[in-house]
Order: C-alpha cells, then sequence, then structure tokens
C-alpha cells in the first residue's frame, strides 16, 4: 500500500512537468488577405513577363522548344517560390477549378482572377518596356529553384546581355582580357536584381519575422 502511494506521489509529481504543445499563431489579415494577392500579382508577371522576353527578340526562330522550356521552367520556379503564400495558382481557370472544388471563398477566387489579370498587364508592359529601350535588367533555398532560376535567365536575355548575372563571373575575363566595355552592368544588373528580391521578401512575400512592415 505504502508503495502505491509513494507511485502515485511520484506520478502526480511528473504531471506539472508534461509539456503543453506549442500552438501555431494564427495568420494576421496581411496574411490571410493581402499577401496571398500580392503573391499572385508578382508570380503572373514574372511569369508572362519571362515568357515574353525569352521569344521578343527573335520570334521566327524561336521555335517551340525554347518557349515550352521557358515557361515550363518558369511556373516550377514560381510555383516553388509562391506555393506556402499563395498556392501558386497563376492562372485564372486554375483558380475557378479551385474554387468549385472547395479550395477557397468566391470572395478570395474573384481577388486572385483580378491580381492575376493585373500581373499579366504589367508583366506584358515591363516587356514591351525592354524591348523598346532595349536594356538589360533581369529565394527558396532549394538547388533545382536556383537551377532553374539560371536556365531561364541564359534562355531569356543571353542575346542582350549575356545574362552573366554574377559580377565575380565577369570580373575574371574582363581582367584576363582587358576588356571593361559595359562592365559595370555586370555590377549593378545582379545586386539591383538582389536588392529587389530582399526587398520583395522584406516587405511582401516574407513571414511575420521577416516582414518589416504589415506585422
Amino acid at each position: 500500500m505504502g508503495e502505491e502511494q509513494i507511485e502515485m506521489g511520484d506520478s502526480a509529481l511528473m504531471e506539472p512537468m508534461k509539456t503543453k504543445p506549442v500552438l501555431k499563431p494564427q495568420p494576421n489579415k496581411y496574411e490571410r488577405l493581402y499577401q496571398p494577392c500580392l503573391a499572385e500579382i508578382v508570380g503572373t508577371l514574372f511569369f508572362v513577363f519571362i515568357g515574353c522576353v525569352s521569344v521578343i527578340e527573335n520570334v521566327p526562330e524561336a521555335g517551340r522548344l525554347q518557349p515550352a522550356l521557358v515557361h515550363g521552367l518558369a511556373v516550377a520556379v514560381l510555383v516553388a517560390v509562391m506555393d506556402k503564400i499563395s498556392g501558386s495558382h497563376f492562372n485564372p481557370p486554375f483558380t475557378v477549378a479551385i474554387y468549385l472544388c472547395g479550395g477557397m471563398d468566391l470572395m478570395m477566387a474573384g481577388l486572385y482572377i483580378v491580381c492575376q489579370l493585373i500581373g499579366g498587364v504589367v508583366g506584358a508592359g515591363m516587356a514591351k518596356i525592354l524591348h523598346l529601350k532595349m536594356t538589360c535588367a533581369i529565394v527558396n533555398d532549394l538547388k533545382t529553384c536556383f537551377s532553374s532560376c539560371l536556365t531561364l535567365s541564359l534562355m531569356c536575355r543571353g542575346d542582350i546581355s549575356g545574362t552573366c548575372l554574377n559580377p565575380a563571373r565577369a570580373f575574371g575575363p574582363a581582367v584576363v582580357t582587358g576588356y571593361w566595355t559595359y562592365h559595370w552592368v555586370y555590377w549593378v544588373g545582379p545586386i539591383g536584381g538582389g536588392l529587389v528580391a530582399a526587398a520583395l521578401v522584406r516587405i511582401i512575400l516574407g513571414d511575420d519575422k521577416l516582414r518589416i512592415i504589415m506585422k
């Protein structure tokens, strides 16, 4: 009897030490409403922009393989980056199908479609501006995502700037050959692109810990 009481006492002492499951913080209004819509705008924008600039310079010679590869890789990269934010729709019929299957409410589906159309218009406009002015502009940590981004960039802009994307890659050959014409482009472009990507994460696409606004 005494041993049973001791065992019961030990179990009673152990009960308060049991850790309670940690509840995940609920997403705020920005993460539930605004962030997914912004992700759809950004994702559709880049999808349309990448698709346009991949063939806008040499339409007759582009053939079928290049556009197919570019669009496929663009979808792969954008889905990997935006999936946990908006579901990576980027396509009104896909959003309608998700709504009909009960995956989202009518209001959110309507907002998604409007955002996709806005992103498509802006992306096409950016491609037109790039073509007219002949300028040179163009973080999931997965290696496949990074390599897909690199392949996309090479296929889209190699005919204009050479698509170096890495100042160190441009600096070495420039030193050896003594050719410094437009060398600044390969510093300003990648660094500027990195700053834009960081701004998107810190302001729009990041979670509550990364964002510096709308917490």
